[in-house]
């Protein structure tokens, strides 16, 4: 047996403490350090999840000496720093979503990974449902999907930062549905339609519902509908799935197994298995992906592609009109090197002769 991981976990809050109890419930890993600003904070949640012992800090370097990776769970505009420094300093990093605010700062992350030569993967929990598995094993079945839906209707109350964005719904949910829907279809968006507005009894300062058609490169298409103030009758937190193809149609609620019917009525029955879910998926994942090389599938130069259709979905509902996906990535790429300070960085973003082919939409 290898010997465990040991791993620093940065970012003590809410969901923090839910990466403390995976750790803690996963043989392959060890914590060797938590580091937070907040070093009360730090120590509390340590305590409380089974770590008295556990070194705390304010900084990485304080710690990394002990550490074979980094668990980043800080705030999305803290994710750029910490794990660039992890990744510079000779740390893989396991990054919670999103990976960053901004296309742009997620390509420099990229760079980071490269220069570094360090692994930077993103925590897309929602790829290790159980649920999602088989959902994807009946699709195989069925054949190539002509259209995929999801519906998201819920009517949470945050009373915090998501209620006072301009875009909640968009930035700080879809993201969970966009990057799914790539999974589901094996193909990358090529352009969005999307629009976006709040009803009028709204709790959200900004836009907490939205529709948004993605195109497909094979022609299929993606199409989202939800909102964050439908009360009544709500979807699960992972929405509604339906996927039609020429075979066939599957659908998820979310939360139970998948159901699918063949065109002659026969049901297609959903085979689950028992592999580790959510956030538990993502570690079991990364501890493979850096004990032997192989690219998970959030690896950083894909999840790019997937924060890249939340901005252009935003960009779409601003401005009326289609988005192509190639042209954020692209125009990112160009405002990266222009405000990129580190050479090391900037000379890995020039080295690219093409943004596209390195985040993986062109071949």
């Amino acid at each position: 047996m290898p010997e465990p991981l040991r791993l620093i976990q940065v970012g003590a809050g809410g969901m923090g403490r839910a990466w403390l109890r995976t750790i803690a419930a996963n043989a392959d890993v060890e914590l060797v350090g938590l580091v937070d600003l907040d070093l009360e904070t730090a120590r509390s949640a340590a305590d409380q999840h089974g770590f008295p012992d556990l070194p705390i800090a304010s900084s990485i370097d304080e710690l990394s000496k002990d550490a074979d990776a980094v668990i980043d769970v800080t705030v999305p505009v803290a994710h750029p720093k910490v794990s660039v420094d992890a990744l510079l300093g000779g740390l893989p990093v396991l990054c919670e979503k999103p990976l960053a605010e901004t296309v742009r700062e997620c390509l420099v992350m990229v760079a980071a990974s490269e220069v570094s030569g360090k692994l930077l993967m993103v925590s897309q929990s929602r790829r290790y449902f159980r649920a999602v598995a088989a959902f994807q094993r009946q699709l195989a079945e069925l054949g190539p999907i002509g259209t995929l839906s999801c519906e998201f209707y819920k009517a949470p109350h945050f009373s915090g930062f998501r209620e006072r964005m301009a875009e909640p719904l968009l930035v700080d949910m879809a993201i969970h549905q966009f990057d799914l829907s790539r999974k589901l279809m094996g193909s990358e968006p090529v352009s969005v339609y999307c629009d976006s507005y709040n009803p009028p009894w709204s709790w959200f300062d900004g836009n907490a519902a939205a529709s948004a058609i993605f195109t497909y490169a094979d022609g299929s298409r993606f199409t989202f509908t939800g909102s964050w103030c439908a009360p009544g009758l709500e979807t699960s937190w992972n929405g509604f799935w339906r996927a039609s193809t020429a075979a066939g149609t599957a659908t998820w609620d979310g939360d139970n197994a998948p159901v699918a019917e063949l065109v002659s009525g026969e049901p297609l029955p959903a085979v689950m298995s028992d592999e580790p879910q959510e956030i538990a998926g993502s570690l079991v994942e990364f501890v493979n992906a850096v004990r032997t090389s192989a690219t998970p599938q959030s690896e950083v130069h894909s999840n790019v592609v997937s924060l890249a259709m939340v901005e252009a979905a935003v960009r779409s509902a601003t401005t009326g009109a289609p988005v192509r996906i190639a042209d954020v990535i692209t125009e990112a790429h160009t405002e990266a090197i222009a405000t990129t300070q580190d050479p090391a960085l900037q000379a890995a973003l020039k080295s690219w002769p093409n943004p596209l082919k390195a985040v993986g939409l062109e071949p």
